[in-house]
């Protein structure tokens, strides 16, 4: 399902370590400006997300208030005075099938960081965004997947991971000629225990429940 955001033309996000300090954050954002758009609530593990959405200068007051009041407890921010188009409705939860000739991948320990990466990585190459992850379920990670053409997947990766060089947790790689099985894999559920639950009949007294082996090629 996904959740059209709405938000044009700025987008903003405070990630918080504290619950209460990011409930205060939020409070004191929606009090200092107009905002078109409010989302707040927590993410693994026990983070707190303030994101926001207006014009500009108004998304900008927001984002200083939430600062000054979220004070020690911020983790990371992101301002983007013009998000790309697919990094909202990636954001609202929409995914694609990875088709492409190449899998690029942006792997970072805050939110904020891999939006940011994300909105520099589409606004910088001709890649379509497969999928962003953020947070929950993750230990708190954010992971992307870019697909395309490898020399428009490389320069997105670069590019997306240049804008937040230094970030904490900050890993990225390509992989050319993505497997037809992985690429199966991540179009379906990515949690691994969902994988694996009823994925076929046991082979043998000592299989995994739900697991059949896989025949090498002789």
């Amino acid at each position: 399902m996904t959740t059209n955001l709405a938000i044009e033309p700025a987008l903003a996000l405070i990630e918080l370590d504290s619950i209460s300090a990011g409930i205060a954050a939020g409070d004191a954002m929606a009090k200092r400006a107009p905002i078109d758009v409010l989302r707040a609530g927590t993410v693994h593990p026990g983070k707190y997300l303030v994101l926001v959405g207006g014009s500009v200068g108004d998304v900008e007051e927001a984002l200083a208030a939430g600062r000054e009041v979220g004070a020690a407890a911020v983790l990371d921010v992101v301002f983007l005075p013009n998000a790309h188009p697919e990094l909202l409705a990636a954001i609202g939860g929409a995914c694609r099938g990875a088709t492409g000739e190449a899998l690029g991948i942006i792997e970072t320990a805050t939110v904020a960081a891999i939006i940011e990466a994300a909105d520099a990585g589409l606004k910088g190459a001709r890649v379509r965004l497969v999928e962003l992850r953020l947070a929950d379920d993750l230990g708190g990670k954010g992971y992307l997947l870019f697909d395309g053409p490898v020399s428009e997947v490389e320069a997105a990766v670069e590019i997306g991971a240049g804008r937040i060089i230094g970030a904490a947790g900050l890993v990225s790689r390509v992989i050319p000629q993505l497997h037809s099985e992985m690429a199966a894999n991540l179009a379906a559920d990515p949690q691994f225990r969902d994988r694996v639950r009823g994925a076929g009949p046991a082979a043998g007294p000592g299989a995994a429940p739900g697991l059949a082996p896989r025949r090498r090629a002789r």
